[in-house]
């Protein structure tokens, strides 16, 4: 089955306000914000290639991204297992559930990037897309009616992502639509036009990337994707850095990293000013005899009055 979002090309369109004020969504995750899951990306509102912007102007977003990631802490939870849920009533469209949970995205295009999703039609020509879900989740059928809050699946690792996260997204008709701001997408602006029927907290505090590097880099290298390590020799040091956007005075960076035997580092780092941009990194050299051979996972994990406001995993293959 080829799809992955039905309207990639489609023009970002002002949804009618009339049939806006009428359409509410529910949090189509079963998590808490802020506590088991955090909003890890927002709908590019910047119609310029290689920029940015989130719906309040600030830089929580990537180039062309045409829905919100709701992202989980940890990759246990897809063996917990977290539900994703309908936003609204409405009446499923399409399924998809036959792709692997793959962190590495082999067999990935993109045609099915979205990988194990749903689809519901709701009234007014609303349609609401979930992707990434867990192979063999997805509990509803075309044509079945669903109610807001209903099971449609569980959180997986399909498609192409690397990490466990809801990629949400929303039409009216074939018009891409922020749920945060109802504007058109090619401004952005602070504006009390939300479709959740319970607000969701917004900060302008984000992770800009974050990655593994085998020496601690400057902002130079980490802007260009020079810093960024798939693959390291054995004897090379194992580094974490993040680069951060509009850390408050006292915001709490942990990076960690771990590896076939375990956790290798954990650190803590108190943010002592409000800056644009933070570049911060740590890590370990090379043990005698070298890393173990194998996968190692990386984590930036930013908290503020101790709710989790931005956090990536990272990944490195040792050889």
């Amino acid at each position: 089955m080829r799809w992955c979002a039905p309207f990639v090309g489609a023009a970002m369109l002002l949804a009618n306000q009339t049939q806006a004020d009428s359409f509410r969504l529910g949090f189509p995750l079963d998590c808490t914000i802020g506590e088991t899951c955090f909003v890890e990306d927002y709908v590019d509102h910047d119609p310029a290639k290689g920029k940015q912007t989130d719906f309040a102007c600030g830089l929580n977003s990537r180039d062309g991204h045409k829905g919100t990631d709701f992202a989980l802490l940890s990759f246990d939870e897809i063996t917990k297992g977290v539900a994703v849920l309908a936003a609204a009533d409405g009446v499923v469209f399409r399924t998809r559930d036959e792709m692997p949970d793959d962190r590495l995205m082999r067999g990935v295009t993109s045609q099915n990037a979205c990988g194990n999703a749903v689809i519901v039609t709701h009234a007014d020509g609303w349609r609401t897309q979930y992707c990434h879900l867990k192979l063999g989740s997805i509990t509803v059928q075309p044509g079945e009616n669903v109610e807001q809050g209903q099971v449609l699946g569980f959180v997986g690792l399909s498609g192409q992502t690397n990490h466990p996260h809801l990629h949400f997204s929303l039409f009216q008709g074939k018009a891409l639509v922020d749920p945060f701001q109802t504007g058109p997408l090619g401004q952005c602006e602070a504006s009390d036009t939300s479709l959740w029927q319970e607000p969701i907290p917004y900060t302008k505090t984000g992770i800009m990337t974050a990655g593994f590097s085998d020496h601690i880099p400057d902002l130079k290298e980490v802007r260009s994707g020079g810093a960024f390590r798939e693959t390291s020799a054995s004897t090379q040091p194992l580094v974490v850095y993040m680069h951060a956007a509009y850390a408050q005075h006292g915001d709490l960076l942990t990076l960690s990293a771990s590896g076939p035997e375990g956790e290798i580092f954990e650190r803590e780092i108190v943010l002592k000013s409000p800056q644009a941009s933070h570049l911060r990194a740590f890590g370990r050299k090379a043990p005698p005899g070298g890393w173990p051979k194998g996968e190692y996972l990386g984590e930036a994990l930013l908290t503020r009055k101790g709710k989790v406001i931005a956090h990536r995993f990272v990944h490195v293959t040792v050889n």
